[in-house]
């Protein structure tokens, strides 16, 4: 069984690019100069930005449905980026050192299973998700912090 892991389109986010910090801030947006490595992980490459970029934090919509699973949380994305991840069995920089959530949505966008996954594990949970049949796809986020990280669909491709 194959997957593959999107990070955000960049473009959605270019109208942020540059803008002044009191500008983010009346979007609801708050730019951070990146002093530590790993610590923001980007949603668009899906790796950590690094030492001396900038990222923005700012309210994204993960979920955008009429399901009771709607949702939304703050995410980091590196300001500039506009070429989002794609990765195919690989897992992703940003998964590779943090625990994860791992919930797993029908078509409907209701929630039919779900998981915790150290580091490790990461690539075994995804595969034991999608072997439920009525998984059309999973949604990671940081178990800590709640973020949510990136989309994992299954690779129909393959």
């Amino acid at each position: 069984m194959s997957f593959i892991i999107k990070g955000l389109d960049g473009r959605v986010f270019c109208h942020l690019y540059g803008l002044t910090d009191n500008e983010l801030r009346e979007k609801g947006a708050i730019r951070i100069h990146v002093d530590e490595y790993p610590c923001y992980p980007d949603r668009i490459t899906l790796r950590d930005i690094p030492v001396g970029e900038t990222g923005i934090l700012l309210n994204h919509t993960y979920l955008d449905t009429d399901s009771p699973y709607r949702g939304s949380h703050a995410i980091f994305i590196w300001e500039g980026q506009s070429q989002r991840g794609v990765y195919r069995d690989t897992i992703p920089e940003v998964m590779q050192k943090r625990m994860m959530s791992l919930r797993g949505f029908d078509g409907r966008d209701m929630l039919i299973e779900a998981t915790i996954a150290q580091p490790e594990e990461v690539r075994e949970h995804i595969l034991s998700l999608f072997k439920n049949d009525q998984v059309d796809f999973i949604l990671a986020h940081n178990a800590r912090q709640g973020c949510f990280s990136c989309r994992i669909e299954r690779d129909l491709g393959s």
